[in-house]
């Protein structure tokens, strides 16, 4: 088990390593730093002071070694539009992300693991089609018109939460409804496929010739393993919910790092950028590590591979 933790912590620090250098490059090839800080109507003197102010003139890999260093530490510079750490902005944002991820996935957990095995155990039936149908809306609606959607019947009509904000744990209802209803269709239709299999297995077939009842069959045997692909999917869902939170937090006006992350680009606040964009990767990464890890304490065939 421990092999198996070792070879995945390594590909993990090297998948790191390949997301700070693309979210350094990205930025230097998206044109002159300098001329971008400065505005339109800098002067050239102006241009070439900036440009000896943030170490720009020295060569790239100087810089990228600069930067890395000082990420490593947390601490990735100064906003140029806030004009102050980008670390203080993150930490303020990221607790609104990272309540939002996890009631998301909380929400597609507890919608979509249900409604796949109630399909499985009833395939071909009105339950098995509803959730196909749920899963086949989700995957074609796009979230942000979902989000809408939710502001107009329960904030506007019924005035159960409120539009926009999160002052309060209502706040958070609506958005997380709307990212979680994102990543239930994915989930669910694995969960469906993998109970359907695991349920036409032998050993399943054994348990039941043995007398034991459907409820332990099913819950304590066929869905113990069906769910392994799930917790590695349900990571990965995680992961695109942090990434992905830009167009729900500004639709519902959530100050997060997804907002954060959307002002920052529109300033052109690259140290803004750079932050975010490498804290959520390696979110993304530690995720996915964890789930491995937990996967392979669920079933002890991974850790062979």
């Amino acid at each position: 088990m421990w092999a198996f933790i070792l070879k995945r912590l390594l590909v993990a620090l090297g998948v790191a390593l390949t997301i700070s250098v693309l979210s350094f490059s990205l930025l230097q090839i998206s044109g002159d730093l300098a001329i971008a800080i400065g505005g339109p109507e800098a002067t050239a003197e102006q241009v070439e002071q900036i440009r000896q102010e943030f170490g720009l003139d020295r060569p790239l890999i100087q810089q990228f070694g600069a930067w890395l260093w000082n990420a490593a530490q947390f601490d990735f510079g100064r906003s140029y539009y806030y004009q102050s750490s980008v670390m203080e902005l993150v930490a303020e944002r990221l607790p609104v992300t990272l309540t939002l991820g996890f009631l998301s996935l909380a929400i597609a957990i507890c919608v979509s693991i249900p409604l796949g095995v109630a399909a499985a155990l009833k395939r071909g039936s009105w339950i098995d089609r509803v959730a196909m149908a749920i899963a086949v809306t989700g995957q074609a609606m796009p979230n942000f018109w979902f989000g809408l959607t939710l502001i107009i019947v329960f904030a506007v009509n019924l005035q159960w939460f409120p539009a926009a904000g999160s002052e309060s744990w209502k706040g958070y209802v609506l958005p997380a409804i709307a990212l979680g209803y994102y990543a239930t269709p994915a989930m669910m239709r694995l969960t469906r496929s993998g109970m359907l299999e695991v349920l036409q297995s032998d050993y399943i077939r054994t348990a039941r010739a043995k007398g034991l009842s459907t409820t332990s069959v099913v819950f304590k045997h066929a869905l113990r393993n069906a769910v392994i692909p799930v917790v590695a999917l349900a990571a990965v869902e995680l992961g695109f919910m942090l990434g992905g939170s830009v167009v729900i937090e500004t639709v519902f006006s959530l100050r997060g790092l997804g907002h954060l992350a959307w002002s920052a680009i529109s300033r052109n606040d690259y140290p803004v950028v750079q932050a975010v964009v490498l804290i959520i990767a390696l979110f993304y990464i530690v995720l996915t590590l964890l789930a491995d890890i937990l996967n392979a304490a669920l079933d002890p065939r991974l850790r062979t591979r």
